[in-house]
């Protein structure tokens, strides 16, 4: 499969696991699981390019194992705009996290912060290179947020850390955040 391929192919996993399930006739269960085979048959892929796309993704964007019924499933590591449960349990972060945007929308993350928008957390990295590559993502200069984690975590605010390492959390008040000058 080459790149081109590659990436088509993690786009439509992304949008069956995470954001339209219903648009493939899948049905997620309530942390997001469904049959391999089941994603198999619905985006018309093979295992070996499933597979590819799994350890291929930088991001480690899904998960799969066998399920207690001896059923391989996948299921998307987080990110979901559809509701699951994922199960994760609050976790102590680090001191800074970071998160990667656009130069357009500092204006208003200054007086706003950041939200997580229509997905169930807002995504922070764990180091600064992490977060730049998200952010390249976006239209735009990228910049790099720093978030005192600290200092939320010691106000009440509650992390979590997905299986693929990124840290998740409701909101982010201007408050703890740094932003470079521009």
């Amino acid at each position: 499969m080459d790149h081109r391929d590659l990436v088509r192919v993690s786009k439509r996993m992304s949008l069956a696991l995470r954001h339209r399930p219903d648009r493939f006739h899948l049905t997620l269960d309530g942390a997001g699981w469904l049959p391999v085979a089941d994603v198999l048959a619905a985006l018309r892929i093979t295992r070996a390019d499933l597979d590819v796309v799994v350890a291929g993704n930088d991001k480690q964007r899904f998960a799969v194992e066998r399920g207690p019924d001896g059923v391989d499933r996948i299921r998307a590591s987080q990110g979901h705009s559809v509701p699951v449960d994922l199960g994760l349990a609050p976790a102590t972060p680090p001191d800074r996290l970071f998160h990667g945007t656009s130069e357009a929308v500092l204006p208003a993350i200054r007086t706003e912060g950041l939200h997580r928008g229509r997905r169930h957390h807002v995504h922070l990295s764990p180091d600064a290179e992490t977060a730049r590559r998200v952010g390249a993502r976006r239209a735009g200069e990228v910049v790099i947020l720093t978030i005192d984690a600290a200092a939320m975590a010691a106000n009440g605010y509650h992390f979590y850390r997905s299986a693929n390492g990124v840290w998740l959390t409701d909101t982010v008040p201007p408050a703890y955040l740094t932003a470079p000058r521009t």
